[in-house]
């Protein structure tokens, strides 16, 4: 993965022409490699004719040599003319190769500058990811330098290509990264923090990734029991990356539905996402059976119809990724495996910590099995909380560096201070500088059974929950307020910079209570604030006053 800067750009929000800008942002961290440096945001000013001439380049990427690749992006549609390609704006239409001719020898002549004497290396590239250019001789732009809708797949390749991996270092190496890194355009110290965590959790838990890939045996049946934080969803993204990059076909399967449209969103196409309900209601389509989801007994009635599928070749995949196994059955683990082809690989990850649901334990014999209780996600403050109060059978073992802020722990006696402690975190994460969408509400309650479920605002704050509904594009829709607020149950597998872990309310210390509070509070990647009912809060520090 390339290292970015500025950090934090993950957690930024944008619309419009700025997300799609974030997108290859996010191409080019995954593709590049960590040799290579990316640059966004930078912006440069040089005087000339007395005027002083104000650009931005949306990226410079950095080789291992110190060379320098500047890409202009140009979202949407363009216009060939008889003076190459334009792009129209509200305030009238842009010549691209002057402007991009413009802004590299802007950079050029200040790369020099900061380098005296040495030698520098600028180049330029176009990347036009929504248009294909119909005559790339006539577009004014050299041909090899414009990567279009055609070859968008290829831009980190074509990248390589021009800045190979292998040149000698430039003598002026540093002093262009100094330079570029003083011109960038500079983030809020909490976005950077953020960015700097995600950043090293990625690294470090990227070892279960490299490590369990690496492993043979015939047939491929892996099971990863890792902890919270220990690199699963990184180890089931890198399968099924790699699946795809081999020509093969990946199946990723959970149980949650937020879940899978999370891993939706961030997997790249060529394989399929499901949840292992979705599966069972295409099977019960292929079957000839129509399922009324307003009845009882829908989802017992397509497990049954996914107990007797036969799926076909065509119907059949090469990698098999079935991730929180913890929440399966173990029919259910077989009936998955039957849409897998007789070479294919399978994956199993789980963690038994995160069992919510109360599933047995899955019994699979043949499987090899790699165990993992490294915390790579959870800051030192989370983890030592953790360790302390609940009676965990194996503590978690440190995996991140991270301090992390001093975890929040406020009490609440009835429904009216559940509220406003609540609001009060939010307003506290607000002072401390995160930003709404680096904030979530945990509830430790289901939305069914929360006492904060029919509320949309807390205080001066617009909550953003699930509505259970879904667009035609199968995309969740959630209503339109600032914070997400989420069950504990459907938060699982995912993770906040701030989680306000709200609603935290039961009678004894049991599994139940200790599995939900472990799950709830290791989703804060940073900074956790628990609002808890003052007789749980009791029965939890028990343990401590003796």
């Amino acid at each position: 993965m390339a290292r970015v800067i500025p950090e934090g750009w993950r957690e930024l929000e944008a619309t419009g022409a700025a997300q799609r800008e974030l997108e290859t942002l996010g191409t080019l961290a995954r593709q590049l490699p960590a040799t290579y440096t990316v640059y966004h945001g930078v912006h440069w000013t040089r005087v000339d004719q007395g005027h002083a001439l104000i650009g931005e380049i949306d990226f410079a990427v950095v080789s291992p040599a110190g060379a320098v690749l500047l890409i202009e992006q140009k979202s949407g549609l363009l216009d060939e003319t008889d003076r190459g390609l334009a792009k129209k704006y509200p305030t009238g239409p842009k010549n691209v190769p002057f402007q991009m001719a413009r802004n590299a020898e802007a950079i050029r002549d200040r790369l020099r500058n900061a380098c005296p004497g040495l030698t520098v290396y600028v180049d330029a590239l176009l990347y036009c990811p929504d248009y294909l250019v119909r005559n790339p001789g006539t577009a004014g732009i050299d041909p090899a330098r414009i990567v279009d809708a055609k070859r968008r797949d290829q831009l980190a390749a074509i990248i390589e290509r021009i800045l190979p991996a292998d040149d000698p270092p430039l003598a002026a190496r540093e002093r262009v990264h100094r330079f570029l890194a003083d011109v960038l355009q500079l983030v809020p110290e909490i976005d950077a923090l953020s960015g700097a965590v995600d950043v090293l959790y990625t690294r470090l838990s990227g070892g279960l990734a490299h490590w369990a890939r690496r492993i043979e045996c015939d047939p491929f049946r892996l099971r990863v029991i890792g902890t919270a934080g220990s690199g699963k969803t990184q180890l089931a993204m890198a399968a099924f990356r790699e699946s795809i990059d081999n020509g093969r076909r990946p199946l990723y399967v959970c149980y949650n539905r937020p879940l899978a449209d999370h891993i939706g969103h961030i997997a790249p196409p060529g394989g399929e996402v499901l949840t292992y309900h979705q599966l069972a209601h295409r099977a019960s389509i292929d079957q000839g059976e129509s399922v009324d989801f307003r009845g009882p007994g829908a989802f017992a009635r397509i497990e049954a119809l996914l107990d007797r599928a036969a799926p076909g070749a065509d119907q059949q995949f090469d990698e098999l990724i079935i991730d929180e196994a913890q929440d399966f059955k173990v029919q259910w683990v077989h009936n998955l495996l039957r849409f897998l082809r007789p070479s294919g690989r399978a994956w199993l990850l789980e963690d038994p910590m995160q069992n919510l649901y109360g599933r047995a334990t899955l019994d699979l014999p043949g499987w090899v099995t790699l165990r993992s209780a490294t915390n790579y996600r959870s800051p030192r403050q989370v983890r030592e909380l953790l360790n302390q109060l609940l009676p965990l059978e194996q503590p978690i073992d440190a995996g991140s560096p991270l301090e992390g802020p001093e975890v929040d722990i406020v009490t609440y006696a009835d429904t009216a201070a559940l509220l406003s402690e609540t609001a009060r975190a939010i307003t506290r994460a607000y002072a401390e500088g995160f930003k709404p969408p680096q904030i979530a509400i945990v509830t430790y309650r289901g939305r069914e059974h929360s006492r904060l479920a029919p509320f949309d605002r807390l205080g001066p704050h617009a909550l953003r929950a699930p509505t259970g509904e879904y667009d035609l594009l199968g995309n969740a829709v959630q209503g339109s307020g600032d914070i997400l607020i989420d069950s504990v149950h459907r938060f699982k597998g995912r993770a906040a910079p701030c989680v306000i872990f709200t609603e935290v309310d039961f009678e004894h210390l049991d599994e139940q209570a200790i599995r939900r509070i472990f799950v709830g509070a290791t989703r804060a990647t940073l900074k956790l604030t628990v609002v808890i009912a003052e007789h749980s809060a009791r029965e939890l520090l028990k343990g401590q006053d003796a």
